[in-house]
């Protein structure tokens, strides 16, 4: 099935000039939602993950049933204030200003085997904070997996030399 095919484009959005991947076709699809999230699993599928991180809040979508999928726990990465307990959280640059992605402190332990994973990857901030949180708790990044990745942007070279993989690539805007 070409995945591809059924991610809408929607031109303009949220701001002129910009052509949104519109995923919401593909989640609607069961078949092709499947299809991706199998596809998301197989670089990783014998990799010993431990854990599955998913950033706020596409990753969610697709981190959740990645560790079911494998029978392990599932991570949320949040925006601040979102977690209700003691939280550890990594701050990384955006176009004008900073944003802070955070997790439970306990949620990440030492020797952990983790598997990040969301919708998209573009400039990188997000999944580099989140792998440099893994990090800083002591945990290894297995690979980041990504339904769609956004190639004439400097995310996967940013993630270097974590194992990356995704399904989709744009190669222009």
């Amino acid at each position: 099935m070409d995945l591809q095919a059924i991610i809408r484009d929607v031109p303009d959005f949220p701001k002129k000039g910009i052509v949104f991947k519109d995923i919401t076709t593909l989640l609607k699809n069961g078949p092709a939602f499947k299809q991706a999230l199998e596809q998301m699993l197989a670089p990783y599928k014998d990799a010993g993950v431990d854990v599955v991180v998913g950033a706020e809040s596409r990753g969610f979508i697709f981190g959740a049933p990645l560790a079911a999928m494998l029978g392990v726990g599932f991570v949320p990465a949040r925006k601040p204030g979102k977690l209700p307990a003691v939280t550890i959280g990594r701050s990384y640059a955006l176009e004008y200003g900073t944003d802070t992605i955070e997790v439970h402190k306990d949620a990440i332990l030492p020797g952990q085997r983790v598997l990040l994973v969301d919708d998209l990857l573009a400039t990188g901030g997000t999944a580099l904070a989140m792998a440099q949180l893994v990090e800083d708790a002591g945990a290894t990044v297995v690979g980041l997996s990504f339904l769609i990745e956004l190639s004439f942007l400097p995310g996967r070279a940013k993630l270097a030399p974590r194992p990356v993989s995704s399904l989709i690539s744009y190669a222009s805007e």
